[in-house]
Parts: structure tokens; C-alpha cells; sequence
């Protein structure tokens, strides 16, 4: 674990609050964690880990990133660590979003954060010096090495640039509109027979559906559209399981915020009924992939093959 800044808080300069680590101090974390995790996790999984191994206070957790409000700043940082750890050839991602160690990644015990940021910010400034006059440096100030850059790195700004314009349509729905549209994705998804139940002091099950497995079995669902802009407690998960036994075999809370490390425990808590969670960002992805209210474009590029010209 890297070393992190701390900082005295203003309303008791006794007690000590915990900066977020810089983005390279989450690089060694993140192959921990896949490595534990037999060198593959999705993108939830690998968060969650990282922040296990480094044994985040919720005050980290919870701390939202400048400019994206239902991004946390943490899950922001690792974002773009695992950026320059994909460009330097020790993970892959896959279409569903599944990271995965390279065979460079697994043979690294430990690598070197500061050698990877100056590789990958001179490999990017290198790849633009032919549009644009930038000056090449050997290394980097520490000034420079706390900022991820945006040379060639505009993946990670323009995911979470997307999925918050999404949010903050959704945040403009009115409450039994996001119930509809809750509706809408569980039948785009799969589920049959979705209905919006909305019924008052039903301990927060706004609608129901059924889930089919392999055409052989099927579930009981009653979800909860929680349209929020910030984190979702332990307690609401709670309340939401009580409402739900004896009535459901699964339950499920769809949110525009984000849920609590507490909350994230309570839903699989052990011996109760599981509950599972989407937040702001899964819910943005979902709706990007089944393309209900978002459209993806493609971009012509055209690319001259001056080599041809000289050959005729």
C-alpha cells in the first residue's frame, strides 16, 4: 500500500481523515486482487477487492469525484489505474466488461507505478507529436505523476462522461416513471410477466416479475426503483428484505445512487435471502446495452494508404 496523505478535518482537529490514494497507488492492489481472485473479476468484483486489501474507510468509499457525482472518487482512481495497467500489458478486458491478467500481469509480483505512468505518457505523447507540439519528457514531476493525464487516455472520461448524462436524464424521471422504466429493462433483460405494483406501505416493492432460467426453472422477483443521488444505506436493504420474504425466492433494488460497503454486506448477508443491487453505473450500462434511450454511433475513419499511390 502506497503512502497515504492525511489531512486534519475542520470540525474536530483531532481527528485524522484519510485522502484518497493517488491513482498509481491503486496499480500492485488491483493485481493482488485478480490474482486472489484466480486472475479474472468483473469490474464490481475488482473494486470491491481493492478496496478490501487496502482496507478503505467508508469515508473514502463514499467520497464522490469531482464532476461525476455517482462516481465515487475511489472507483474513479482505479478506473484509470486499470487504464495505464491495460496499456502496459498487464490486464485485458473483454467485451462484458471481465478483467483478466495477461501473462505479463501474472508473472509481475509487483511493478513499478512510477516507470508505468512515464511509459504510457511518453508512448501516448509520441503517438500525438505528429498532430501536435509536445514537448517529451523523461520523467514526470510528482505533480504531473498525481494527475492521470489525458494524453490518448480518453476512455475512462468518456465512459463515465456518457453514463452520467444518463443519470442525470433519469434523475429528471419522475418516480413512477423510473418504475416504468424499471419494468422496461427487467423485460428487455429476460423477465416475464413484470408488473409495476407501487402500492404504498408495501416496505418499498414497487413492482414484481418472473425469471426463467434455462426455460426449466423460474424465480419470483419483487425489485425496488430507488431514484437517488446518493448512497444507499444498510437500512433500506434491510426494510427491503423484510418486505420481500414469503413473497419472493429474489429480490432486487435498482438505484441512480450508489450503495454503502454496509449495504453491499447486507445484501448477501449470511442465512438471509440475497438481494441483488445495481447502482448508477450498472444501471447506465444496461441501459447503453439494451439501447433504451441511448443510441451508439459509429465513427467513419478513413485511413489513406500512401504506399498504394506510389505503387501504380
Amino acid at each position: 500500500m502506497g503512502v497515504y496523505r492525511q489531512a486534519h478535518s475542520q470540525l474536530d482537529e483531532s481527528a485524522l481523515l484519510m485522502d484518497t490514494p493517488n491513482f498509481y497507488e491503486f496499480m500492485n492492489p488491483i493485481l493482488q486482487a485478480l490474482r486472489q481472485g484466480g486472475d479474472t473479476l468483473n469490474n464490481e468484483e475488482l473494486v470491491d477487492a481493492v478496496i478490501a486489501i487496502l482496507q478503505l474507510p467508508d469515508e473514502v468509499i463514499e467520497r464522490r469525484q469531482n464532476g461525476h457525482p455517482n462516481t465515487g472518487e475511489a472507483e474513479y482512481h482505479i478506473a484509470w489505474a486499470k487504464t495505464y495497467l491495460k496499456k502496459s500489458g498487464y490486464l485485458t478486458q473483454s467485451a462484458r466488461g471481465v478483467w483478466a491478467l495477461t501473462q505479463e500481469g501474472k508473472a509481475a509480483d509487483k511493478v513499478d507505478e512510477r516507470s508505468i505512468v512515464n511509459e504510457v505518457r511518453k508512448a501516448d505523447r509520441t503517438r500525438r507529436k505528429a498532430k501536435q507540439d509536445v514537448q517529451q519528457t523523461e520523467e514526470l514531476s510528482q505533480a504531473e505523476l498525481d494527475e492521470p493525464g489525458s494524453e490518448d487516455l480518453e476512455d475512462v472520461e468518456e465512459e463515465l462522461s456518457w453514463k452520467q448524462q444518463i443519470l442525470d436524464a433519469v434523475l429528471t424521471m419522475s418516480p413512477d416513471a423510473f418504475e416504468r422504466l424499471s419494468q422496461r429493462l427487467l423485460r428487455e433483460s429476460g423477465f416475464t410477466q413484470v408488473e409495476v405494483t407501487g402500492r404504498t406501505g408495501d416496505g418499498g416493492i414497487d413492482g414484481k416479475g418472473v425469471l426463467r432460467l434455462g426455460g426449466l426453472i423460474n424465480f419470483q422477483v419483487v425489485f425496488q426503483s430507488k431514484r437517488y443521488s446518493g448512497t444507499v444505506s444498510s437500512s433500506v436493504v434491510r426494510d427491503f428484505r423484510g418486505a420481500m420474504i414469503g413473497r419472493a425466492d429474489k429480490g432486487l433494488i435498482i438505484s441512480t445512487g450508489t450503495f454503502s460497503r454496509d449495504a453491499r454486506a447486507e445484501a448477501v448477508r449470511d442465512g438471509a435471502p440475497d438481494i441483488d443491487l445495481i447502482d448508477g453505473q450498472e444501471l447506465a450500462a444496461l441501459l447503453k446495452q439494451y439501447e433504451l434511450g441511448v443510441k451508439t454511433e459509429m465513427v467513419e475513419k478513413v485511413l489513406v494508404d500512401t504506399e498504394w499511390f506510389q505503387s501504380i
